[in-house]
């Protein structure tokens, strides 16, 4: 499958559909925030950056200070697949912050979304 239109989409563009969906389930742009944070390394002013640059996905990943060691411990069904076999590390990485956002917006406690 070519994934390469997926890759191009600007961070900057899914980040505040993220947080409406959980702002929905009455989640909070914080929580958000704090996922990304862990998945990625990006602090608030790096992940603002991000954003303001307009950085594609594929550069947001690449840029990411670091992926968090516990990613692995992310499972399930997401769009359909399960992320630990999805065998692109791209869009795994991409697949492993919907997954997130999702167990975020369902009101999965913070500490069993990040993994502690």
């Amino acid at each position: 499958m070519d994934n390469t239109r997926v890759f191009q989409i600007p961070f900057a563009k899914v980040y505040p559909m993220y947080v409406q969906k959980a702002e929905r389930k009455g989640r909070t742009q914080a929580e958000v925030d704090a996922v990304i944070h862990w998945l990625t390394g990006y602090d608030e002013v790096t992940l603002k950056q991000q954003i303001d640059k307009r950085s594609d996905l594929q550069t947001f990943f690449a840029q990411a200070p670091r992926i968090n060691p516990n990613v692995s411990m992310i499972t399930g069904v997401i769009c359909g697949y399960r992320v630990e076999e999805i065998e692109d590390e791209l869009m795994q990485k991409i697949r492993y912050m919907d997954k997130l956002v999702d167990e975020l917006a369902k009101g999965k406690a913070m500490d069993k979304i990040l993994r502690k």
